[in-house]
C-alpha cells in the first residue's frame, strides 16, 4: 500500500526549487500556476531568502504549487497513478495539493483557493500577535494539560511527543516559562497561530470562495486532517480544508489511518523530509522516500511501483461507491433498507473502540449490491455499498 504525502507551511528552505527549474516542463507548468495564483513561484523558490519565503501569502502557494507541479513529474501519465497509489494525505495546506492530486478539483481551482488562503491567513494573523511553539517530548497529558492552563491550542498533533502549541506571543511566553516536565521547547517560524480560532476569519473568507468551486468525488482515499477518515465525497473533503484553517492538524489520527490502510511505503512531494521524518518514528517498518530534487525521479518511480497497489475507489466509477470513512465494525441503518436511498441518507455506522461515525450515501440513487454484511469489519476506504445514481453527481 503506498500513500503520497504533501509537506505544509515551514517545510519550505531558501532555493529548494533551484534543481527542479532546470527542467523546462516543469519550469513551464510552474509559469503557469504563477499565473494564476499572482505570485512569481520561481522567484520565490530560487532567489528569495528565508524571510521572504516565510510569508504565508508566498509560502502557501509556493508549496501546493511545487507538489503538484513535482506529481506530474513523478507521473507523467495521472493514470499510472491512479493504478499505484492507494491514499493520498497532506499536512495542513498541503491538503490542497493532495486535493487536487485525487482529482477532487483542478490545479487551478487549487491555486486560487490557496492564493486566497494565504491571503485571508495573514490578514487574520496581523490583527492580534500570535505564534507557534514545537513542545518535542514530555508526557502527552502532561502537555495538553499545560497548553490548556495557558490558553494554548494544540494546533499541530502530529504523534507521540510532537505537539505543536498555537495562540499569542503573551500565551507562548508564559509557556516557556511554565514548560510541561521533560519537554523541550522550538519556536516557529510562521506568521501566526495557524489551526487556531485566530484564523476565523480567514474560514469565512475561504467558505464564500468556495461555493463557486466544482468538485469531484476523489479518484483515490483522501485522509482527512480533521480527524483522519477517509473522505470520498468532494464536496466534504473542499468542506474539510477550508474548516481546517480555524481547527487543529490531527496528523497523529491521519496516521493512525495510514496503519489501518495497511501502509508499507510513503512517499513525500518535494520540499520533502519533514513528513516521512515523523512517518520514520511513528511507522515503525514502514518505508519512506523523502522526494527533495529531479535526480531522485526514477527511484521515486520505482518505489511508488513496489508498493503501489492502487485503491479499490479508482478500480470502480466513484459515483457508484459509498465507502468506509474508517476502521471498524459496520452496523446497518434500517433506513438504508430500501431500493432507492435519497441523497444523504446514512446508510449505517462504523465503530470502533474510539468512536463511532455515520455513513451517508451523498449522492444516493438505486441499491445495486452490498458489499458488506451487517456487523462485518471494514478496513477506511472499504467499499460498503454500489449505487446505480438516478440523478446528478458531480
Amino acid at each position: 500500500m503506498l500513500v503520497i504525502v504533501a509537506p505544509g507551511q515551514g517545510a519550505q528552505s531558501p532555493g529548494f526549487l533551484r534543481p527542479w527549474l532546470e527542467d523546462p516542463t516543469f519550469a513551464s507548468r510552474l509559469e503557469w500556476l504563477s499565473v494564476v495564483a499572482g505570485v512569481d513561484l520561481a522567484h520565490y523558490g530560487t532567489e528569495a531568502d528565508a524571510e521572504a519565503i516565510r510569508d504565508t501569502r508566498v509560502a502557501q502557494p509556493l508549496l501546493v504549487g511545487t507538489g503538484l507541479v513535482a506529481a506530474l513529474e513523478l507521473f507523467p501519465h495521472p493514470h499510472d497513478a491512479f493504478d499505484q497509489i492507494g491514499a493520498v494525505a497532506g499536512h495542513s495546506v498541503g491538503e490542497l495539493a493532495a486535493a487536487a492530486g485525487a482529482r477532487v478539483m483542478t490545479a487551478e481551482q487549487a491555486m486560487v483557493l490557496v492564493r486566497e488562503r494565504g491571503l485571508a491567513m495573514a490578514e487574520a494573523a496581523a490583527a492580534t500577535p500570535t505564534g507557534m511553539t514545537a513542545v518535542l517530548g514530555g508526557d502527552r497529558e502532561d502537555v495538553l494539560a499545560t497548553l490548556e492552563r495557558h490558553g494554548l491550542t494544540p494546533a499541530n498533533d502530529n504523534g507521540p511527543g510532537q505537539v505543536v502549541a498555537a495562540g499569542t506571543t503573551a500565551q507562548l511566553a508564559a509557556l516557556a516559562d511554565d514548560p510541561p516536565t521533560k519537554a523541550r521547547l522550538t519556536s516557529l517560524s510562521v506568521a501566526g497561530a495557524f489551526h487556531t480560532h485566530h484564523m476565523s476569519p480567514a474560514v469565512d473568507r475561504l467558505a464564500h470562495l468556495a461555493r463557486s468551486v466544482s468538485v469531484h468525488d476523489p479518484r483515490t482515499a483522501v485522509i482527512s486532517n480533521r480527524d483522519g477518515q477517509v473522505v470520498h465525497d468532494g464536496t466534504e473533503v473542499l468542506r474539510r480544508i477550508v474548516g481546517q484553517i480555524a481547527s487543529p492538524v490531527r496528523w497523529d489520527l491521519c496516521l493512525e489511518t495510514m496503519s489501518d490502510l495497511g501502509v508499507t511505503g510513503v512517499l513525500e512531494m518535494p520540499p520533502a523530509g519533514t513528513l516521512t521524518g515523523i512517518v520514520k518514528r511513528n511507522l515503525k517498518g514502514v518505508e519512506t522516500f523523502a522526494l527533495k530534487t529531479p535526480d531522485q525521479l526514477d527511484d521515486a518511480r520505482a518505489f511508488c511501483a513496489r508498493h503501489g497497489e492502487g485503491s479499490l475507489i479508482a478500480s470502480t466509477p466513484t459515483w457508484r461507491m459509498v465507502v468506509s470513512p474508517s476502521k471498524g465494525l459496520f452496523y446497518r441503518a434500517a433506513e438504508a433498507d430500501v431500493d432507492d436511498l435519497p441523497a444523504g441518507t446514512v446508510i449505517g455506522r462504523v465503530a470502533s473502540t474510539r468512536d463511532s461515525v455515520d455513513v451517508p450515501a451523498a449522492h444516493g440513487g438505486q441499491v445495486v449490491e452490498w458489499l458488506v454484511e451487517d456487523g462485518d469489519p471494514v478496513a477506511p476506504g472499504q467499499p460498503l455499498l454500489r449505487l446505480h445514481p438516478t440523478g446528478s453527481a458531480s
